[in-house]
């Protein structure tokens, strides 16, 4: 038990001694084709779902289009949004009205994650320090979507009430 502690001891001696480290700024890719690709035609297929789901519903607001994308039944976690394709559709209605469906997506996209029927995009999110207002800095935001029979079934995020 000595033995732990004294390592615990040492590990939180150095750690406190060394420099705090900048953070390292979190940076969009620039190539979305490559994000998309797949040797896996199926994982491929559900990026591609997810990504224009998000194009052309999400940011351009084709609401009418979601029923292309999105399960019926489909499931929200978000704890700010109901379950359920037309409470998604009724939701985002009441403030996002359709525009221009851009070729690529607009939000500075990190990554594009697939497995199994997981897919995951990983966005770039700038916040505001609380020591100091005036400051920014960068971090990783994600929404992740379960794909069931070709369609958007679930939904998951970092959100908070």
């Amino acid at each position: 038990m000595r033995h732990t502690l004294a390592i615990a001891s040492l590990i939180a001696g150095l750690c406190l001694s060394l420099p705090a480290a900048a953070q390292v700024p979190v940076t969009p890719a620039p190539d979305h084709a490559a994000l998309l690709a797949s040797p896996d035609a199926k994982l491929a297929a559900n990026k591609r779902l997810v990504y224009d789901f998000w194009r052309e519903v999400f940011e351009a607001g084709h609401l009418e289009l979601a029923d292309k994308y999105m399960a019926e039944t489909y499931i929200q976690h978000n704890p700010m949004v109901p379950t359920g394709r037309a409470a998604f559709v009724e939701f985002f209605g009441r403030f996002k009205k359709p525009g221009p469906i851009a070729p690529k997506v607009a939000a500075p996209l990190v990554t594009i994650t697939a497995e199994g029927d997981i897919v995951v995009l990983s966005f770039v999110r700038e916040g505001k320090d609380a020591k100091d207002p005036t400051k920014t800095y960068t971090t990783t935001w994600f929404d992740m979507f379960r794909i069931e029979n070709g369609k958007i079934a679930e939904h998951w995020d970092p959100a908070t009430r």
